[in-house]
């Protein structure tokens, strides 16, 4: 029987300065908040956060996020949250901390708060994780019944990040529409435990058109630490449209070959995961045998954000072979998503692609 289902999280609140009320926030869900993040940007927003709880009847604990999403460090975190008697867990950084946070929700039953720091993902709306060994190889998406409470995205923050990561968001993004069309296409399945629907369709397209005519005014604004209304439109594509998209329209090629990525090891892990799925959608497009136009569309928008579109950018250009027949393995993996593509692929055929976005971008007119 095929179903349709939607999911989304509970509230999205977007907006210059809304962390300032995340104490508030918290009182509304619990009493003890357990905050997740890493020294950098606690040392950045620490101030910021006491300031909020300060009329607030909530209280919190601070815990450094030792930077992978593996369920060893999961694990860790429950005896840290149980030990403090945490019963709201908030997540204060990027992707893997957001993936973490809503794993350790999932594991004590409370409810979860994400604040994103960054624009660089679409990871805080979705009810799932994606896994990681303590090594950072992927290992599966973890799966969970609801989405988050609050999705609190501080614009104000976002600008104030690097650049570089919130190209990497647009990125990210940029897979939604092409990876939905894929399962959309060859009845595939999504995240959210069903067939696509025609909401995440929308979705995904709005997210695409705005990305193509707003972002790379957004990345000009927000290298110079500027607000503007294309940098809240991109944010919210970023984030509230890819995350909804991806859920409910379906993943396909790019996100599994950027998981291929992670069985090689070197430069490469030194990309963001953007850069990763930048490189996975064109590979994606190539393996669909999509016009040569459209494909130079796409590197035509990711030159211009600074993503990239080359082996040697992406620091696979001394890759033997076998290694890429390995990242066409694991992206083929019974855990991934390569099966919303609508053919059974092997993994010289992805490595294959693979080399061919190399060499159709060497063709692009500089």
């Amino acid at each position: 029987m095929n179903k349709i289902a939607f999911r989304s999280p509970a509230r999205y609140v977007q907006g210059q300065g809304v962390l300032t009320t995340l104490g508030t926030e918290v009182e509304n869900l619990g009493t003890k908040a357990l905050i997740l993040s890493d020294d950098i940007v606690w040392n950045l927003l620490s101030d910021k956060i006491d300031k909020s709880f300060s009329d607030s009847k909530a209280t919190f604990a601070f815990e450094k996020f030792n930077g992978e999403s593996s369920n060893n460090e999961v694990q860790r975190l429950v005896s840290v949250a149980k030990d403090n008697e945490a019963d709201v867990i908030v997540a204060l950084g990027g992707g893997k901390a957001v993936d973490t946070a809503k794993a350790l929700a999932d594991e004590v039953g409370a409810p979860v708060i994400i604040a994103p720091t960054i624009a660089s993902t679409d990871a805080p709306t979705s009810a799932l994780s994606v896994m990681y060994t303590d090594e950072g190889q992927f290992e599966d998406y973890r799966f969970y019944k609801k989405n988050p409470d609050l999705v609190l995205v501080d614009t104000e923050v976002i600008v104030n990040a690097p650049a570089r990561l919130f190209a990497s968001g647009m990125a990210d993004a940029m897979a939604t529409l092409v990876e939905a069309s894929a399962a959309y296409r060859n009845n595939g399945s999504t995240m959210a435990g069903g067939s696509p629907s025609l909401a995440g369709q929308a979705i995904a397209a709005v997210c695409e058109q705005t990305l193509f005519t707003e972002g790379i005014a957004a990345y000009a604004a927000v290298k110079e630490h500027l607000v503007t209304p294309a940098v809240e439109h991109v944010v919210e594509a970023n984030t509230l449209l890819s995350g909804l998209g991806f859920e409910n329209g379906g993943l396909a090629g790019a996100h599994a070959i950027h998981n291929g990525f992670t069985a090689v090891s070197g430069e490469i892990h030194d990309l963001t995961h953007g850069e990763k799925v930048a490189y996975g959608t064109l590979t994606q497009l190539v393996l669909e045998n999509r016009p040569v136009e459209e494909i130079y569309q796409f590197m035509r928008f990711y030159k211009a954000i600074s993503m990239p579109i080359t082996l040697a950018e992406m620091h696979l250009d001394q890759t033997s072979y076998d290694e890429l027949l390995r990242v066409g393995a694991l992206a083929n993996g019974e855990n991934d998503t390569m099966g919303n593509i609508g053919r059974t692929l092997t993994a010289k055929e992805i490595a294959d692609a693979i080399l061919a976005v190399d060499a159709l971008a060497k063709t692009l007119e500089k």
